[in-house]
């Protein structure tokens, strides 16, 4: 007996769908979070970041200029 034979006849099949369907649903999730119309202005406001160079009212206080 092989070890081919041993894993084929293990029955573990069922584990390959269910990891499936879990990747597939938090893959879907993911997707709707990053897509999502309700999410436009954080992610705009994300994309801003970069370039922001810190001077709005929303300053940290404590930080000398």
């Amino acid at each position: 007996m092989t070890l081919t034979d041993v894993m084929s006849n293990s029955g573990l099949a069922g584990y390959a769908v269910v990891a499936m369907i879990l990747f597939m649903a938090v893959f879907v999730a993911i997707v709707l979070r990053i897509f999502a119309p309700w999410r436009k202005r954080e992610m705009d406001e994300a994309s801003r970041l970069p370039l922001d160079d810190g001077d709005d009212a929303r300053a940290r206080p404590g930080v000398k200029r």
